[in-house]
């Protein structure tokens, strides 16, 4: 009897009341860390996969997607090609990206970007630079950018030849051997895969 009584003591209520609290917002912040799926890259805040494993391996330190670079300007050169980089505000385009090469040295370097309304061209588009000064002008990310799933910005079926079409046109243009570039399967291995099946990061 007194044991059942004890049970009840207000200091074990309120102590069992704050631990399912620190539970529950324990996972609540897991929940939201899952759900990071791109990063914003300076200096027009363009977003890059954090779920492509070939765009964002790993780090071994922090165990968390890290993109293969810091900032994506004329001059940054990518350790593989394409990259994917999304504009979420980009006017009258559903589901597309950019691809964004490297411009092989010997054509002058830098980088160009294709997408299948202006095709290929030097990186960055024109909308993104300050039309008086050149300079660049960041894209105003909407609130919650980074916790977008990928279904809900990109089209998934596209990529099934987005990214094709893209590399033909890129080799073909500046010479580059197809085999070379990421397929689609490379960016984002997860194509035959139902989004709601897939795994997210956890950052």
């Amino acid at each position: 009897m007194y044991r059942g009584k004890d049970c009840f003591n207000p200091f074990y209520i309120l102590l069992s009341l704050i631990l399912i609290l620190m539970i529950s917002l324990g996972m609540m912040m897991f929940g939201f860390a899952q759900a990071q799926y791109w990063a914003a890259i300076p200096p027009y805040n363009v977003l890059w996969p954090l779920f492509s494993p070939v765009l964002s391996p790993v780090n071994p330190i922090t165990g968390l997607p890290t993109p293969l670079v810091t900032s994506l300007s004329n001059s940054t050169i990518l350790p593989v090609q394409p990259a994917l980089v999304f504009d979420p505000c980009q006017p009258n385009v559903e589901g597309m990206g950019f691809l964004v090469y490297n411009i092989p040295r010997a054509l002058g370097g830098g980088l160009a970007y294709w997408d299948p309304y202006y095709g290929i061209n030097p990186w960055p588009p024109g909308y993104m630079l300050d039309p008086l000064t050149g300079a660049p002008a960041p894209i105003a990310l909407p609130v919650g950018y980074s916790f977008l799933t990928p279904g809900s910005l990109l089209d998934l079926k596209a990529f099934e030849w987005f990214v094709p079409l893209g590399n033909t046109i890129f080799s073909l243009e500046y010479g580059v051997p197809y085999a070379s570039l990421l397929t689609a399967a490379d960016i984002w291995g997860h194509l035959i895969t139902p989004l709601a099946a897939l795994t997210a990061p956890i950052l």
